[in-house]
Parts: structure tokens; sequence; C-alpha cells
């Protein structure tokens, strides 16, 4: 139970911050959408910040981050802080390097990297495509120094950190868009110098704890290490597999560039909505249950590293399939609340909506992934996450031309095609990992899914049936707008724990008596 309440506690920690994190994202992406709405615009800018974006993944927090952490956990647990800490400097050093060289190359090339990413793109779109990745390529420095220190501050059980500073890079961000946007003739461009000093003051922002703790970076001549060179080793499989994660995104933004004006902006929005939950749940949960699992494996505790893993799955679960569902059922309110003012249409709120659906459909899977694929971190192993994300890009890349040109459903068949590629992801990481490690507790874990599921269907009808008291067709806030949005959340929210404890879902009973056991301290 001691394990079960520190991924729970630490989760808590991270998914409480991620949630203010989260909000301030949406307050962002609500000024975004007031100034610039969904045009070609705001395609050029997403398409020029998902760039640097997903180099960040690659080289940083997709790969080296993940093959970091239990390296750096088992010399600290075994070695000491001394040894840790030589680690962490010359991993700092190598990285600054790589991505001085990188963002170097990423600006002298940006037209050839727009035309890679976003072959639809002619004329002055793509022209401003290019002049916004300039101006944000060099993004890529700051966030992979920031997803490296959460590494450290992560495996040092430090969660504030690193979850809180997405919060100043949003807040950054906004307060830039408000002070300069009206000095550009073309006002996007104060967005792609927010990131920039957001980027800048998210790694500051790291500093003085590290500091604290004894781990602020120094450069290193020596660059020769044992462990560095198993980092290494474990971040080549990985860095193919955050490859083919990157082939789904660049396959998906191609086909979004070749369908009419504003369908990367309606992704994104709906992508974004969709990053709430999982920021929350799934990558709260991830992020606290690494560490542990690191930790388990290196000694052994094989017995504890699959309870561990069960129970990380049914809590992402528990939370993520009545998200999913309330996001289904009131993806026009959220849509229309969040965005549909100044530039942003009902027409828009509506596309946006039909992204979020197909998006919404595979939630759970998508949670799944992000928590199941750092199990195979924590033992070590990253060939076989590598063969099963190359196979589901496959999946992603053929439904995504079946279902949006073929069929005709666009932005909602690249949707649906992320939805289906994550369910495929998720069953073959779940059977590999099944193999590899044992009984994980599936009787256990299908029943508890036919629980939330019926308590979400349940919850997510209430939830439909209130929204539709109200129209939703008209732009701005009004008290009746609020008060019918927050009726229908609230009530379906109380429902859905109702019918939970009714059908005495282990979850919600655990959650229950941890925080009486709490109360009482």
């Amino acid at each position: 139970m001691r394990h079960q309440e520190e991924i729970t506690r630490s989760a808590g920690i991270v998914g409480v911050i991620t949630l203010l994190s989260r909000i301030m994202g949406y307050a962002r992406d609500m000024v975004v959408a007031y100034f610039f709405g969904a045009r070609a615009e705001t395609d050029a800018f997403y398409v020029a910040f998902r760039i640097p974006n997903l180099l960040r993944r690659l080289l940083a927090e997709g790969s080296l981050t993940v093959s970091f952490i239990p390296i750096f956990t088992e010399n600290l647990e075994k070695k000491g802080k001394e040894e840790a800490k030589k680690i962490s400097d010359i991993t700092f050093t190598l990285l600054f390097i790589v991505l001085i060289l990188v963002s170097l190359i990423g600006v002298s090339f940006s037209p050839f990297i727009i035309k890679l990413f976003a072959s639809g793109f002619k004329g002055e779109i793509f022209n401003l495509a290019v002049n916004l990745n300039r101006i944000m390529f060099p993004y890529i420095l700051f966030a992979s120094l920031t997803a490296l220190s959460m590494g450290v501050l992560n495996s040092l059980k430090h969660f504030f950190a690193p979850a809180f500073s997405p919060v100043i890079f949003n807040i950054v961000v906004i307060g830039t868009v408000l002070l300069i946007q009206q000095n550009f003739d073309l006002p996007i461009f104060s967005l792609a110098i927010g990131v920039m000093i957001g980027g800048f003051i998210q790694v500051a922002f790291q500093i003085p704890f590290l500091r604290n703790r004894g781990f602020l970076y120094q450069f290193r001549k020596n660059l020769r290490h044992p462990a560095v060179k198993q980092i290494a080793l474990l971040m080549a499989p990985q860095l193919f597999g955050v490859a083919v994660y990157n082939l789904n995104i660049l396959v998906s933004t191609q086909y979004a560039s070749n369908l009419p004006e504003g369908t990367v902006s309606y992704l994104y929005y709906s992508e974004r909505l969709i990053e709430f939950p999982l920021g929350i749940v799934a990558v709260s949960i991830a992020t606290a249950l690494l560490p542990n699992l690191s930790s388990q494996a290196s000694k052994g505790e094989l017995e504890r590293f699959r309870a561990s893993y069960s129970f990380a799955l049914r809590l992402m679960l528990f939370v993520m399939v009545p998200a999913l569902t309330g996001l289904i059922s009131l993806r026009v309110p959220i849509c229309n609340l969040l965005y549909q003012r100044g530039e942003f249409s009902y027409e828009a709120t509506i596309l946006t909506s039909q992204a979020l659906l197909g998006y919404a459909v595979g939630l759970w899977a998508v949670g799944g992934v992000r928590i199941t694929a750092p199990t195979f971190y924590a033992i070590q192993d990253t060939k076989s996450p590598v063969k099963i994300a190359f196979l589901a890009f496959i999946v992603n890349a053929f439904f995504g031309y079946i279902l949006g040109f073929t069929f005709g459903l666009k932005h909602t068949g690249l949707a649906l095609a992320s939805s289906i590629s994550s369910t495929f992801n998720f069953f073959l990481l779940f059977f590999a990992l099944s193999r590899r490690m044992g009984e994980i507790e599936v009787k256990k874990t299908l029943m508890q899914v036919l629980k939330i599921t019926l308590a979400s269907l349940i919850m997510g009808v209430s939830a439909w049936k209130i929204s539709a008291f109200y129209d939703w067709s008209q732009s701005g806030i009004s008290l009746e707008k609020i008060g019918v949005f927050l009726a229908s959340v609230l009530v379906s929210v109380a429902l859905y724990f109702t019918i939970a404890k009714l059908l005495k879902v282990e979850e919600i009973g655990f959650l229950f008596d941890m925080i009486k056991r709490k109360a009482r301290m």
C-alpha cells in the first residue's frame, strides 16, 4: 500500500500544479483564438511551433529524459550524490552543444523544414511559416534543458518546479501578446516572440531548485563516463521510437496542410483539450511512476513492480474514461466557452468540436500508452516500444489517408486515425509487457473498466441532457451559459462518483480512505 500511496501522492502534487498549468494554457489559447482565430496565419504559427516542439521530444523529453532517469536513479542510490552530479553535468554539456548546432541548422534550413512538414502551404502562408519557424526554432534549446532539469528533479523526488514552469511559460506568452501584438503588421509575430521569452524563463526558473539540491549544472571538459555511455545506448533505440512518433505528427500535419484553411488550427485547438486530462492524470501518474518503477526494477522487486503498474493503469482509467465521455458529450459547449469570441466563429467551434470527438474516442488508449511505455524504460527495454510505435505509425498513416481523404472526413478523419493508432499501440504494449513481466491482474482491471464504463455512460448522457438547455451558437460569455455548463459538469461528475461508489470501484475507495487518513493527521 505504501508504494501505491507514494505514487498517488506524487501524482497528486504534479496533477494539482499541472491543473493550474493547463488552466493557464487554455487562457493562452483563449487569447490566441480571440486575436487570431482559426485561419491561415494560425495554421502557419502552429506548424512552425510544432517543429521545435517535436525535436524537443526527440532529443530530450522523449528520449534523453526517459533513458536518463533510470541510470541517474540507479547511480544516485548505489554510488551517491557526487557520481550522480557528474552524470547530470556531462549530460547537460553534451545536450547544450548538440542543441546549439541543431538550432543553427534549423534556422538556416527553415524553408526546407516547412516544406517537409507542410507541403500544402504555398505563397504567403509558406513564407510566414518559414519566418515564424526561424524565430522559434531556438526554443528547442530552452525546452530541452527544462526537460533535462525535470528528469533530475523528479529523480530527486522533487516535482514542484518542473510541473510549475509551464505556468510561467503561459503567463509570459499571454503577457507578450497583450503588450506588443499591436506593434506588428502581422500580430502573430508577437506570439512567436512570447514563446522564446517564455522558454528562456522556464529554464531560469529551475536554477534555484537545482542549486538547493546541489545539482546546478556545470560544463565539463571530460565527457567520458560509463553511465553516459549507458544512457546513449538506451537512447539509440528510443530515438528511433520517438522519431516514429514524430513521423506520426509529420504525416498528420502534411495531410492537414493539404486540407482547407484552418484545418491545422482545428486539430491544434482540439488536441489542446485532449491534453488537459492527459496532462493532469496520465502524465502526472507516469511522472510519479517512472522513478518508483526504476527503483523497484533495480532492486529486483518484480511483484511490487507489477502491482505499481497495475494500480497506476486502473487509476488512470478511473479518471480518463469519464473524461473522454465528458469531452464527447460537451464538445460543443467546451469549444464555445473556451474559443468562440473575437476572430473565432461558431463555424470554427463546430469544426473544432468534430476534431475533438475524433481524438476523445482514443483518449483512454493514449493515457495507457503514456503509462505503459515508461514501464519498459524502467526495465531498460527501449526496443519493444520502438517496434510497436512503428507499427502504430503505419496504422495512423493508413487510416489518416483513408478516413481524411477517401471517406472525406477531413480533420475528423485525421483525429479518428490517431485514436485508432493509439488503441492499437496500447494493446500491443500491454500484451508485450504481460509476456515480459507475467500476470498483471488482467481480470481485475477488466472488471474495474466495465464498472467505470457503465458509470461514465450514465454520466455522459446526464451532461448532454443538461447542456441542451442552452443555445451554444451564441458567442461570448454570459452567466446563463456558464451556469448551464457548470450544472452539466457538476451534476454529471457527482453522478459518476456516486455510481462508482455503489459499484464498489476500488480506486474511489482507495482515494477516499487516503483523504480520510490525511484529514486525521
